[in-house]
């Protein structure tokens, strides 16, 4: 299958896909011996020698993607110095290295991408392709109708303002908490949990239930699963347009 060039370099780690497109523009890219200098100019990796400054591209590994069901009590990173579990410790071991798509904190369950796709990595954590996540949290604390717009339209938060999101009120539980989700496109560090607090309420529990067009249905706390073609695919037109 034919792809753009700035694509096929930074799937395989070469370049970022920005640096890609100085790499061909500086005419360091040849496709089976010819000089590129258009980013735009496609090819197939599995057919063609692509080379950067006369080395040939390195052989593309087996992309793996798994959605995981992340319970509380496990860090989502490859290794931890202070000995928690991590996400890792869920998949099974002889698999291919992976990664997080983001994080979620440890107190946080929920659904979590790890895979070892760096393009697609990348581009869903970039805020210019609004990435949409819904999480679902119990906060102790009256939502009133205050406190929902200032979540809607916007919070001033240590690091900026945030960008509107969409918010649900479904009612109280039976320990008097406020059930509610959020939906947002943003990704900061405990994000959801600072909204809140910035409102003046605690959150109790959170769990992330869609990331894009994904969700757990199906999927039990601490399981995984591997996404489709049809899901990775998804994905790609999200951020990619193909």
């Amino acid at each position: 299958m034919e792809e753009r060039l700035q694509k096929i370099i930074s799937r395989v780690g070469v370049a970022s896909r920005r640096k890609a497109e100085e790499l061909i523009a500086a005419g360091r890219v040849t496709v089976d011996g010819a000089v590129v200098r258009e980013a735009g100019t496609k090819a197939d990796a599995a057919k063609s020698r692509i080379c950067v400054d006369g080395k040939p591209l390195p052989e593309e590994k087996r992309r793996v993607y798994f959605l995981l069901n992340k319970p509380k009590g496990y860090v989502s990173t490859v290794a931890d110095e202070r000995g928690r579990r991590t996400v890792l410790d869920l998949l099974p071991e002889n698999r291919e290295r992976v990664y997080p798509v983001g994080r979620l904190d440890q107190n946080t369950e929920g659904l979590l991408l790890l895979t070892n796709d760096g393009a697609l990595t990348h581009a869903l954590l970039h805020p210019r392709f609004l990435v949409y996540k819904t999480y679902r949290a119990k906060v102790a604390g009256e939502l009133t109708p205050e406190r929902l717009k200032k979540l809607r339209g916007g919070l001033a938060l240590e690091d900026g303002i945030t960008a509107p999101a969409e918010v649900r009120v479904y009612g109280m539980t039976e320990k008097g908490l406020t059930d509610v989700e959020i939906t947002l496109h943003e990704g900061r560090n405990r994000q959801v949990r600072r909204m809140f607090e910035a409102v003046g309420c605690d959150v109790r529990t959170l769990k992330r239930t869609r990331f894009a067009q994904l969700t757990l249905a199906g999927l039990k706390r601490g399981s995984y699963r591997m996404l489709t073609q049809a899901e990775v695919a998804a994905l790609y037109r999200l951020v990619d347009g193909r």
